[in-house]
């Protein structure tokens, strides 16, 4: 098989996520003008968020992170991979199929579990028939995220890097069919969730068709591979229930402040644009490529595709995290603050996105150290580390929350995710080669933070003198632009000045 070329991949990956993330954000700046942060956008969000958590557990940040290696060394040592995978499918598919059936007869104590501050007022209701509604989502984007593990492994980053822009194609779509139809947007929204899920997956199984996957739903095989990636998923499976559990303990603090889980969301949104085009991207191409490479026995190949996944990682991430945190309140003024999303709601959600723009690196991160672990088939210390996060985030959301109120959320999210990259990092320490940094990461990374630094100076000037414009309705998207390409300008000279980075890098990257 041709071998993944790291760079070339992430960058496609990673501009389908920047189309998905703008989709999104056109869907979001949506949903904040026609529900503000009011009762109805709180009840769709959690109920959203039900299937999407149980998502990650499953999928993303479980099931995946097991299936990808193994798919990924069958294809390079010419084993069954097409009967592993069609295994793997069929199991994954009866599994959810249950869980499905129980989750939509269970969402009263769901929904009470993920906002008890919901009990008592008529969000707690709508939440209600808003999950039941939504719920079944979890079993068609899991069986996509199967899918797309697979056509990744082949080097078909395009094809699973659409999926997400279709479903905020149809949010959008229904959103403006609502509107000019009168329909009830709460459940336009909630029955919206199944039908993208149904569009997905429809998706991915003719892509995977074309590639010559073909799957055909069947009875589960309990055949030894599949025993032997259910104990090696089983690890990240805690692991994924204890990150899911972090958003739980997140969600309960802000559920006792009205306003406070859509503000939440919002920022989320926001800080989960570079996230998902940098690091998401990279933890995408990363984990089939280091298995491949860890395979074939390539120790210097995986470590040139470790260190320049992470120097490619922090030359976006650093500067976009120093934007976050400086430019907080003029974007969720400039892009939220309309129709019902109000000038206190604006205010509220800078603070979180700020609160998350520190611990974006951090995030990122996880995504570029994680696949370290997965390529060699250790589940078990990332699942430890996940529970020592686990209980930092706790003590610091219920700590702090009589003292800052729904911030704690963020902050006990951004801190305990600094907590997991010191531990991800301290751990590879006694892996091989491949996972230790080189001298060209070890020279540019404290340039990098240096450059973002003189942006972040050069973007707190230029905010205080277009202060005047970004507060006027017909200047204020012209003023936000010109804050952001005097950011890059700032940024790509002081790159250059200290040697962050050369114009010559792509090219070499790529090769």
């Amino acid at each position: 098989m041709q071998p993944i070329r790291l760079i070339r991949s992430v960058l496609t990956v990673g501009g389908w996520t920047l189309l998905s993330r703008g989709a999104g954000f056109a869907r979001d700046v949506m949903m904040a003008a026609y529900l503000g942060a009011g009762p109805v956008a709180d009840a769709f969000n959690v109920a959203f968020s039900l299937p999407n958590m149980f998502r990650r557990f499953f999928a993303e940040g479980a099931f995946n992170m097991a299936f990808v290696p193994m798919f990924a060394k069958k294809l390079e040592a010419g084993e069954d991979a097409k009967g592993f995978a069609r295994d793997a499918f069929n199991g994954l598919a009866a599994v959810l199929i249950v869980f499905s059936v129980i989750g939509t007869l269970a969402m009263p104590w769901l929904v009470w579990a993920m906002a008890s501050g919901f009990a008592g007022d008529a969000r707690f209701d709508m939440a209600v028939v808003f999950g039941q509604i939504c719920f079944s989502y979890i079993l068609f984007i899991s069986l996509v995220a199967l899918l797309s593990g697979v056509l990744n492994a082949f080097g078909h980053f395009t094809e699973a890097g659409f999926v997400p822009v279709l479903m905020n194609l149809i949010f959008i779509a229904a959103m403006l069919v609502a509107a000019r139809a009168g329909w009830d947007m709460g459940l336009t929204l909630a029955w919206t969730v199944p039908v993208t899920g149904i569009a997905q997956l429809a998706f991915t199984w003719v892509a995977a068709h074309r590639i010559g996957f073909r799957f055909h739903p069947g009875l589960p095989r309990l055949t030894p591979e599949l025993v032997r990636l259910a104990k090696i998923a089983a690890p990240a499976v805690l692991a994924g229930g204890v990150v899911q559990i972090n958003l739980l303990v997140g969600r309960q603090v802000a559920s006792y402040t009205e306003g406070a889980v859509s503000w939440l969301v919002y920022a989320d949104r926001l800080y989960q644009l570079p996230l998902g085009v940098v690091g998401i991207a990279i933890g995408t191409v990363l984990l089939p490529d280091l298995s491949r490479r860890l395979r074939a026995g390539d120790a210097t190949g995986g470590r040139a595709s470790f260190n320049r996944g992470t120097e490619f990682a922090l030359l976006l991430t650093v500067p976009a995290a120093v934007a976050l945190v400086v430019m907080a309140l003029p974007l969720t003024t400039v892009l939220y603050q309309r129709g019902a999303f109000t000038a206190a709601d604006a205010t509220a959600t800078a603070l979180a996105l700020a609160i998350y723009g520190a611990g974006l690196p951090a995030f990122v991160l996880h995504k570029v150290f994680q696949p370290l672990y997965y390529a060699r088939e250790d589940t078990r210390r990332p699942f430890n580390y996940a529970a020592i996060s686990m209980l930092v985030n706790v003590a610091i959301a219920v700590g702090l929350l009589p003292l800052i109120g729904f911030s704690a959320a963020a902050l006990a999210t951004t801190l305990s995710g600094w907590v997991m990259v010191w531990q991800l990092w301290r751990g590879a320490q006694a892996m091989g080669p491949e996972a230790h940094f080189d001298d060209r990461m070890r020279h540019r990374a404290p340039r990098i933070v240096a450059a973002s630094a003189v942006m972040g100076a050069a973007l707190w000037g230029g905010q205080t003198l277009l202060a005047p414009a970004l507060a006027l309705h017909g200047w204020r998207y012209a003023a936000l632009s010109a804050l952001i390409l005097l950011g890059i300008v700032t940024y790509a000279a002081a790159g250059v000045l200290f040697k962050a980075f050369r114009p010559s890098d792509l090219r070499a990257l790529r090769r």
